[in-house]
């Protein structure tokens, strides 16, 4: 079984394989909300593509988180940071929820077999099942606008080292052996690695990067969110 890096959006059709299983990665700040929100007790999240379609989903009573460019967008409830996915808000609910890159890749992931989502905060439980299922792996990188991006890249990377750790998994596709070579770097000093990074400088210069330290903690939680039947659903994986 082989495993690949999708490193943006603009490149998935080349990836797609609907036997696969794959974990949408949007380390700042969709996947790593996600998790918080399942952490926190959300009951499921709907992943959003388009703006119009969220403002559906708010008129029909349902709580919203909503951003573009990394700002919260008017109608919404709060946005993407994880931190505003707080027990108080979340417990119970289900929660609309559409961003700038992540979201949009989750809709597009979930033509394969499996579509799950990654995060540093769920790293361990997230790689284990993928290995699960015993099929080819797809690691699908959101970035930014169709944009490469390090933060992604480099979970990315951080995920094949493990995955690679099962004699099952071999690959030989140039992004996954970069993405490697990447979180190799980056390991010893991540967050002073993550200071390059195009999302990092965003997030800061819009007073954004509060949250910074916790996506980039690793094993908060052993939930993995799983798209199913157009619903992102928090399983725990022991």
């Amino acid at each position: 079984m082989k495993i690949e890096v999708c490193f943006t959006p603009a490149t998935f059709e080349s990836f797609k394989n609907k036997e696969a299983v794959v974990a949408v990665i949007d380390v700042l700040r969709a996947s790593s909300a996600i998790c918080a929100a399942f952490m926190n007790g959300a009951e499921k999240l709907i992943p959003v593509g388009e703006v119009e379609e969220a403002i559906r989903f708010k008129k029909e009573g349902y709580l919203v988180a909503a951003e573009r460019d990394g700002f919260v967008l008017p109608f919404a409830d709060f946005g993407n940071s994880p931190f505003n996915f707080t027990p108080e808000r979340v417990q119970h609910h289900t929660i609309a929820y559409s961003t700038t890159n992540g979201t949009q890749a989750i809709r597009k992931a979930s033509e394969c077999h499996k579509a799950t989502v990654a995060a540093f905060i769920n790293i361990s439980a997230v790689c284990k099942y993928l290995v699960s299922f015993k099929r080819d792996i797809i690691l699908f990188c959101a970035g930014w606008k169709n944009r490469f991006s390090l933060e992604d890249t480099i979970l990315a990377g951080a995920m094949v080292e493990r995955i690679m750790e099962n004699p099952e998994y071999n690959t030989n596709c140039d992004s996954a052996l970069a993405s490697l070579d990447l979180w190799h770097l980056a390991k010893p000093d991540l967050l002073g690695y993550i200071e390059k990074a195009a999302q990092r400088s965003r997030l800061r210069d819009n007073g954004l990067d509060d949250c910074l330290e916790f996506c980039h903690t690793f094993d908060l939680t052993n939930i993995v969110p799983v798209y199913e039947g157009g619903f992102l659903v928090g399983k725990k994986v022991e």
